[in-house]
C-alpha cells in the first residue's frame, strides 16, 4: 500500500525514529530518514524495501544547519513534497550540573534537542506555507512538564522545546499547518540509557516496568498525531498525575524528592 505523502523524520537511525519509520512506512507514506550514522540508515531503507517500503536514508547532522537544508532539498528533490516533518533527534546526558561536561553535556544536549529541531522546523516552513498544508511534529519528553535532579539540562531543552512547539503552532495554523509535540515518560530504549550515562549507585530510582513504553509504543502515538489534530499528547496518560501533582503540589514534591533521592544519593542522608 503506498500513498503520496511523504515523512522526514531525523534520528532515524535507531530507537523511536527507527520504530516511527518503520510505522510510517507501513502505513504507506514514502519516507526520508536522516540521521548522522548512514550506515545504519541503508541497512534499515533495505528492511523496509523488503517489505514493500519506499525511503530515502540521508546523512545529516541536525547540529549543521548546512545538513538540514541538504537533508529538506533531497527530499524535495526526491518527492516533491513534505507532508509530515518529525524532529525526533535528540540525546539525554544525565548527572549533577557541575560534573557534567560543558561542551559535550550541556552545548550538545540544548544544540541537538532544541536548537537543531527549532533549525529543521524553520526550513520546511516555506514548503508548507506554499503548499497550505503540513504537519511538524516534536519529540518531547515527560522532562518537559517535570523536572528532576540530574536532568537539568535535558529538563532545559524539553521545556523549551515545549515552548517553541506552543508558539509555532500559534503562528502557523493560518497556514494550514499543525504542529504537536509528543512527551514520553519512561521508554525501554537501551541505546539512549547507555548514551545517558544514568547513575543511580545507591537509590536505583527508575520507571516502573509496568509503566514503561516500548519504542513501538511511541512511534504509533507518533502516527495517531500525524492523522489527527492533538496538540500535545502525554504518554502515558497516568503521567498526567505526574503534572498534575507538580503544579498543584510543588513544594511538597521537592521535598520527597529531596528525601528519597537528593540525600541519599549525594550521601548526605
Amino acid at each position: 500500500m503506498t500513498n503520496e505523502k511523504v515523512a522526514l523524520i531525523t534520528g532515524a537511525s535507531s530507537g523511536i525514529g527507527e520504530a516511527t519509520a518503520r510505522v510510517f512506512a507501513a502505513r504507506g507514506y514514502r519516507v526520508a530518514m536522516a540521521a548522522r550514522r548512514i550506515e545504519r540508515l541503508e541497512a534499515l531503507q533495505a528492511e523496509i524495501g523488503a517489505e514493500g517500503g519506499e525511503t530515502l536514508p540521508i546523512r545529516a547532522d541536525v547540529t549543521s544547519l548546512e545538513e538540514i537544508r541538504t537533508m529538506v532539498s533531497e527530499t524535495l528533490a526526491r518527492w516533491d513534497r513534505l507532508d509530515v516533518l518529525v524532529n525526533n533527534a535528540g540525546f539525554g546526558r544525565f548527572g549533577w550540573l557541575e560534573e557534567l561536561d560543558p561542551d559535550r553535556d550541556v552545548r550538545a544536549q540544548l544544540d541537538v534537542n532544541l536548537t537543531g529541531t527549532i533549525l529543521a522546523a524553520r526550513e520546511v516552513l516555506p514548503h508548507m506555507i506554499e503548499r497550505r498544508t503540513g504537519h511538524i511534529i516534536n519529540m518531547a519528553s515527560m522532562a518537559g512538564f517535570v523536572a528532576t535532579p540530574t536532568y537539568t539540562v535535558y529538563a532545559a531543552s524539553k521545556y523549551g522545546l515545549r515552548g517553541f512547539t506552543e508558539a509555532l503552532r500559534r503562528e502557523v495554523r493560518v497556514w494550514g499547518i499543525r504542529v504537536s509535540a509528543v512527551f514520553p515518560g519512561g521508554v525501554d530504549s537501551p541505546e539512549f540509557a547507555e548514551k545517558a550515562g544514568v547513575k543511580k549507585r545507591k537509590t536505583r530510582v527508575t520507571t516502573p516496568k509496568w509503566l514503561r513504553l516500548s519504542l513501538d509504543d511511541v512511534a504509533r502515538a507518533v502516527y495517531r498525531v500525524s492523522q489527527g489534530r492533538s496538540g500535545m499528547i502525554v504518554l502515558p496518560w497516568l503521567m498526567r498525575v505526574s503534572i498534575l501533582t507538580n503544579r498543584l503540589f510543588p513544594r511538597a514534591l521537592d521535598r520527597t524528592i529531596e528525601n528519597r533521592f537528593v540525600k541519599p544519593e549525594r550521601g548526605l542522608e
